[in-house]
């Protein structure tokens, strides 16, 4: 069995480090839609419950009817506010996890790009070498006395 050159052996932890990035922000991509489906549903209940509010008071409300919707509507401003930052920050996250994701990607490319190469360098090694040894072998050939 050859031995592993260097090179092989960085093209294996480049692709492991490539795939590791693409796993963590597949991940962090899940959980930014997660967390705009969640705000999405507080918007949506906020909405609902404003516009219960609103139905309320042309029927008339009770001063601590009234009080309970208003609390109430404010404690899902801060949860909307709330999950607003969450989603920001989890969508920086999934930014810079692309771009470790696409650094990673290039790095191994260039790995590529360079097995490649040494592979090209090898082969015509290997193919002037046999050229040689046919051309040695025609040489001694022609020198044999004819039978």
């Amino acid at each position: 069995m050859p031995k592993q050159s260097a090179l092989d052996t960085l093209l294996e932890l480049a692709q492991t480090r490539t795939d590791d990035a693409a796993k963590r922000l597949g991940a962090l991509n899940a959980q930014g839609v997660d967390m705009e489906a969640k705000l999405a549903l507080l918007v949506q209940y906020w909405q609902e419950y404003s516009s219960r509010f609103q139905a309320s008071m042309k029927q008339g409300i009770t001063a601590s009817g009234w009080r309970n919707y208003q609390e109430f509507l404010d404690k899902l401003d801060a949860a909307i506010v709330q999950q607003r930052g969450l989603l920001a920050a989890t969508q920086q996250r999934v930014e810079n996890s692309r771009l470790d994701w696409q650094s990673a990607r290039r790095t191994l490319k260039s790995y590529h790009t360079l097995a490649q190469r040494q592979m090209r360098v090898e082969l015509l090694h290997l193919a002037r070498h046999e050229q040689k040894e046919t051309d040695e072998y025609a040489v001694n050939a022609a020198a044999r006395p004819k039978e």
